[in-house]
């Protein structure tokens, strides 16, 4: 193997491993700022002895044990409670053997578990956890993430850096809440992935409308969760929304690159694997009383599950929306509840519910307001309104694409007679 391929395989299987790889290290030395550090000593480990020594049979095992040596290490530095430290570290040692898959203990997944709960922490902004969540749990480079956000490299370090400052100051345990605050901290990580996913599915800003990267590790985090939590509903209601968003990827956009809208898209085109795999998930988040997770993924699932779009069943949808909304109260919620009952009662029906959400704040600035109201008014014959509102969406909008349907279809009113 030439040491450009064994660099692509160090590339991959960091890239797969690094989460447990970290993770490992932190139950070891309780910060996951150092673990990092020392699981990136790990990875240039095996940058420099792989091509020399051929890629273990076992790699992942390797990085986490080469990890936990320098922890040793660390530990054994340390002034204070030198016998303790001693006796862990004979311990330690105990575990840590030329048998590289003994090295993956049963306690990395515990692990596992902690990081994503530590990386996740409300202490944090939701862009700080997203961007230190790729970091940490994905395994992606500074680049990478400045990549898929759009932004530069030295933003997305100041924001690890400081995410890591931040918990360390704020002495968060590496441990997975206890019961009185799993809900909320539950919350807050499913947020983060939640918020990874839909940069990718919907990006705000640039020349394209998807950074498929950014869903494949949503989807990865999602599938990670499941395997650690099989007990939480809201887990797999997560999951099976974004096994269901995801199964339209290929049918989203043309091959020049323009958006497709969803009920214009090639339904032959959509992932059924990826369906399957959400409608089993959604069987798994059904209880008495489902989150607002599970609820999305109801309403996607009934989009999958119609063949074509006239069989789409919009009134479930647009009861679904209302359910929504008294989980989770939004104008965003009601806005799209507006346009489900557009396509189930008529445009009528639907822009008056639309029309009614114009003063809300949060809308003001939110493109997608005037895109109904837009669509709405052009499906009633009232092109030059039509006009006027898709105009307006395209000035809300950062992302080049979206930006350029809108502004095709306020053309395309412009040539109509209201």
């Amino acid at each position: 193997m030439g040491e450009s391929e064994v660099r692509r395989t160090v590339e991959t299987v960091w890239r797969m491993e690094a989460g447990r790889v970290v993770a490992g290290i932190a139950g070891i030395v309780r910060d996951v700022g150092q673990a990092e550090e020392l699981a990136q000593d790990a990875l240039v480990a095996a940058l420099e002895q792989w091509p020399r020594d051929g890629v273990p049979a076992n790699p992942g095992a390797w990085l986490t044990t080469v990890g936990k040596r320098r922890a040793i290490d660390v530990l054994r530095r340390r002034q204070t409670r030198e016998r303790t430290l001693a006796e862990l570290g004979r311990d330690l040692d105990e575990q840590v053997t030329p048998d590289f898959d003994a090295a993956l203990e049963d306690r990395i997944e515990d692990d596992l578990l902690r990081l994503i709960f530590v990386a996740c922490h409300p202490v944090l902004s939701p862009i700080a956890r997203a961007a230190l969540t790729l970091r940490l749990v994905g395994g992606l480079s500074t680049g990478e993430i400045a990549r898929a956000f759009l932004t530069t490299e030295p933003t997305v370090g100041q924001r690890i850096t400081r995410a890591k400052q931040t918990l360390a100051a704020a002495r968060v345990p590496f441990e997975v809440p206890g019961p009185a605050d799993r809900a909320d901290r539950l919350d807050s990580v499913l947020e983060v992935v939640y918020l990874i996913f839909n940069e990718g599915y919907a990006a705000t800003a640039g020349d394209d409308l998807m950074r498929p990267a950014l869903c494949q590790e949503a989807l990865r985090l999602a599938r990670q969760l499941q395997a650690l939590m099989p007990g939480e509903p809201e887990v797999h209601g997560l999951a099976a929304l974004l096994e269901i968003q995801a199964s339209r990827t290929h049918a989203r956009t043309a091959p020049d690159g323009e958006p497709i809208l969803l009920n214009d898209q090639d339904r032959r085109r959509w992932d059924q694997l990826l369906i399957r795999r959400g409608l089993a998930a959604l069987d798994r988040a059904r209880t008495d009383h489902p989150g607002p997770y599970a609820v999305q993924a109801e309403i996607a699932a009934c989009h999958a599950r119609a063949r074509t779009p006239e069989e789409t069943d919009w009134a479930r949808i647009a009861a679904l929306y209302a359910e929504l909304a008294r989980l989770v109260p939004s104008p965003v919620v009601e806005l799209n509840r507006a346009v489900a009952i557009a396509q189930a009662e008529g445009p009528a029906a639907g822009l008056a519910a639309a029309r009614a959400l114009a003063d809300e704040p949060a809308l003001a600035q939110y493109h997608l307001l005037p895109s109904v109201l837009g669509d709405l008014l052009a499906k009633l014959g009232r092109h030059d309104e039509a006009r006027q509102e898709f105009e307006r969406a395209a000035s809300l909008v950062d992302n080049a694409r979206v930006r350029a349907l809108l502004l095709d279809r306020a053309a395309d009113c412009g040539q109509k007679k209201s």
